[in-house]
């Protein structure tokens, strides 16, 4: 697999920005396939930081139902992999620059 496609985009949530913050752990969206040593190296390469810890997460499908005129519509959030990337000391990410 291509580093390109391992990572598909940062998450940027209130609990993540908490972590960042106190613990330098950072979280991904990553490719279903992709193992912890690719999204390692797919880490390191782009962004140039020296990582210590990988964790990752399969984050279950939901089903979502709404009310509307037309009545009741169901649907389904897809299944996705999650990456936890912790850093060295002294080493930072900025995931804001290019917003």
């Amino acid at each position: 697999m291509k580093l390109a496609d391992v990572l598909i985009k940062p998450i940027l949530t209130e609990k993540a920005n908490a972590q960042q913050e106190k613990l330098r752990r950072y979280a991904f969206r990553v490719d279903r396939k992709a193992n912890k040593l690719e999204i390692k190296k797919a880490v390191e390469s782009f962004y140039g930081v020296t990582i210590i810890d990988v964790n990752t997460i399969v984050v279950p499908a939901k089903h979502k139902t709404r009310s509307t005129k037309a009545g009741v519509v169901e649907g389904r959030k897809p299944a996705y992999k999650k990456a936890l990337v912790t850093l060295a000391v002294g080493e930072s990410i900025d995931l804001y620059s290019h917003i």
